[in-house]
């Protein structure tokens, strides 16, 4: 395609018909949000929520941020920011133009020009979506980690940072030597209890630069902590084919999401916000218990269908779901050990884990295991750990909770169950290899091992034999049968036979 066939502002009035564009004219708008973290998961969720809602009130563009690359800038520059969302079900597929992103910087070329743009006085909320990595916290403790590769390079350098928690804060104290308000902080992350936690890893940060400031970011700064959902999957070079043929124009990198989306956001926007409501998103006071919800229910069972399935040969969660055995499991795992540990009343936990088998058997969405299992030290202690330490205080099972767990362990061993390796993706990948590579297939060791990654289990979990127990007993059976007869034998009842 030439140049002149590339989406863009000169080129939409040349869309088809079926395809939805901007209700409003994207030249009009004027930014209101900074968001660091422009990924696929911003552009399926936050970006189409503001996208739905600038058309009443344009004041609410977005000003994006990547963290580490130039690849999102370089390829929405050319089409004017704009770029497509297809929705995709076994109905068919959606497709739409979003143009609320006004334009994108890219902190490691450039961090004084994306700090100018979170201090402009228009800018009034920074959401992030920067992952659990992103915030250079120790996971297990919920803490900022002052080890952090990237938070030494930020005390040494506070005034051109480039991780999440140094830009944030770096913004915030110079908004307060110009007397300009603080901007509200929105996370859109899977962290338990988002915001506070990420209102103490700022605080944390600046007092390691000032105490006056840690107090200004602790008193006087507010986070509205969220809960979103939409399951978005890395876009394929097949599917951006196919969406570019639909529009007729030339899409350098569309985003591929389900029907289903959720945005529960806590009310805390002392200078202003937009009517996220009449968009479709919740407002509450407390977000905690639908985030809790979201991170054991989808979150926990969305792991141990990535790892179980990655194992057992399935590339896709739709693929791992068809597996009756690994339904079963799932099920079991969110009706028997997750739900009992949430306290909700008034909502059908029930009716919500239906909707979550519904949404990973969608034959549409060629959602990845090996997508999903990445950054799995990261992920455990938010989505499965917190529901364990509830599990093991009430005395209760949790041998799903357990198997899920051990394949975690089992995939981290970057050995699939043909003797090929697995390219894990996870910050702590090459000391997890050097675990396996050193322990052997002897579960009861690896599994102590890898139970001794505090960085990850902390210590109480270590020491603790009513979670050893299981899961070593689950790492043992997935050495010795494979991960397909292993969910099986547990969906069966079968897992201490």
């Amino acid at each position: 395609m030439s140049a002149s066939e590339r989406l863009s502002l000169q080129t939409l009035s040349r869309l088809p018909d079926a395809v939805q564009r901007p209700a409003y004219d994207p030249r009009a708008v004027t930014a209101g949000i900074v968001h660091l973290g422009v990924g696929a998961f911003h552009r399926a969720h936050q970006a189409v929520y503001v996208d739905d809602l600038l058309a009443s009130d344009p004041q609410w563009g977005i000003v994006g941020a990547s963290l580490r690359r130039a690849d999102m800038r370089d390829a929405l520059k050319p089409q004017d920011d704009l770029y497509t969302v297809a929705v995709r079900s076994g109905e068919g597929t959606a497709l739409r133009v979003v143009g609320s992103i006004q334009k994108i910087h890219v902190a490691p070329e450039d961090p004084e020009a994306l700090l100018e743009a979170m201090c402009d006085p228009a800018i009034r909320i920074v959401s992030l979506t920067v992952t659990e990595k992103g915030y250079c916290h120790d996971p297990a403790t919920g803490d900022l980690n002052p080890e952090h590769p990237d938070v030494k390079a930020d005390l040494a350098n506070p005034r051109a940072p480039t991780s999440a928690p140094g830009l944030l804060v770096e913004a915030l104290r110079r908004r307060r030597a110009a007397n300009i308000v603080p901007f509200t902080v929105m996370p859109c992350d899977n962290l338990p209890a988002n915001g506070p936690t990420v209102h103490r890893i700022m605080s944390q940060y600046a007092a390691l630069l000032d105490d006056g400031l840690a107090r200004f970011v602790e008193t006087d700064v507010a986070v509205a902590g969220t809960m979103v959902d939409r399951i978005v999957p890395a876009t394929t070079e097949a599917e951006t084919a196919e969406i570019c043929a639909a529009l007729g124009l030339q899409d350098a990198w569309p985003v591929v999401t389900e029907p289903f989306t959720q945005w529960v956001i806590e009310d805390r926007f002392p200078t202003g916000r937009p009517d996220f409501s009449a968009v479709g998103a919740e407002m509450v006071a407390d977000v905690e218990p639908y985030e809790r919800m979201k991170l054991r229910m989808l979150n926990g069972s969305h792991s141990t269908l990535a790892y179980l399935g990655y194992l057992a040969g399935y590339e896709t969660v739709s693929q791992a779901m068809a597996d009756p055995a690994i339904e079963r499991l799932v099920r079991q795992l969110m009706t028997e050990e997750v739900m009992p540990t949430l306290d909700m009343p008034g909502t059908d936990l029930g009716g919500y884990r239906d909707a979550l088998v519904q949404r990973f058997h969608n034959p549409a969405l060629k959602h990845r295991t090996w997508q999903i299992a990445m950054d799995g030290s990261q992920k455990l202690p938010q989505r499965f750990l917190g529901t364990v330490r509830d599990r093991l205080a009430a005395g209760a099972s949790l041998d799903r909770l357990a198997l899920g767990v051990a394949a975690w362990m089992r995939y981290v061993t970057a050995v699939d169950e043909t003797g090929a390796p697995i390219e894990v993706k996870d910050p702590l990948a090459a000391r997890l290899k050097a675990i396996a590579d050193e322990t052997g297939r002897d579960a009861e060791r690896l599994a102590a091992a890898y139970l001794g990654v505090e960085a990850v289990f902390g210590r109480d979990l270590r020491d603790d034999p009513a979670f050893a127990r299981p899961v070593t007993r689950a790492l043992a059976m997935l050495l010795e049968r494979g991960a397909a007869a292993t969910a099986k034998a547990y969906a069966d009842g079968q897992e201490t036979s």
